[in-house]
């Protein structure tokens, strides 16, 4: 891990690793910047696609024009979630964006997901001083993360996986698997006899 003091704040939040920092290093205007700009999101009308394109343009560091995101978000900085394609998010979503996240083209994050780069020092005096942690975390193409799930900071989910809901991952997820559970672990591979059937499908 690097320490926050030897470089920018803002060079370290931006960079693939994982980092230990201290709260007198947060880079409080950008924070105020994305709760700023969340809380305009979050007021914007239903018929208001326009007005949200550009704010999640302003807000997120790369933003896929199909990105879409129902109210309510809510992030810490935004310049440090990437989508690259079509990307789904759903109602009440949590990104602590500390690292950077890359969301990969083809997610569909349900209801209620918080992904979670930052962390607490596990020494509770340390803790109480504000030293924290943070990771990045990557959803590789095609993810889809089930409702009321925790992904921690450092995890990467492999392309194709489905996270059941109310899962907590706190470890890497291999590709084309489903994984569930408190920690998730992978349940079984995703084959062919998960496909539906042309006659099931009724419109």
């Amino acid at each position: 891990m690097e320490r926050a003091n030897t470089m920018n704040a803002l060079d370290i939040m931006k960079r693939p690793a994982a980092y230990v920092s201290g709260y007198e290093n947060t880079p409080t205007e950008e924070q105020n910047r994305a709760k700023q700009l969340c809380w305009e999101y979050n007021r914007t009308a239903p018929n208001e696609q326009e007005k949200r394109r550009s704010i999640l343009q302003t807000l997120l560091g790369t933003c896929s024009l199909m990105t879409g995101i129902e109210p309510d978000f809510h992030c810490d900085y935004g310049f440090n979630i990437h989508t690259h394609g079509l990307a789904v998010i759903n109602y009440n979503c949590v990104i602590l964006d500390t690292s950077p996240v890359n969301i990969g083209a083809g997610a569909f994050i349900a209801p209620g997901v918080c992904l979670a780069c930052s962390g607490h020092a596990i020494d509770p005096e340390q803790r109480s001083h504000g030293i924290g942690t943070s990771a990045p975390i990557t959803l590789e193409e095609n993810v889809w993360i089930g409702a009321n799930s925790t992904v921690c900071g450092g995890v990467t989910i492999g392309a194709g996986s489905v996270i059941g809901a109310g899962s907590v991952v706190t470890h890497d997820i291999p590709a084309g698997v489903i994984a569930a559970g408190v920690p998730c672990k992978v349940i079984r591979p995703i084959t062919e006899k998960d496909k539906f059937k042309p006659e099931d499908i009724l419109f």
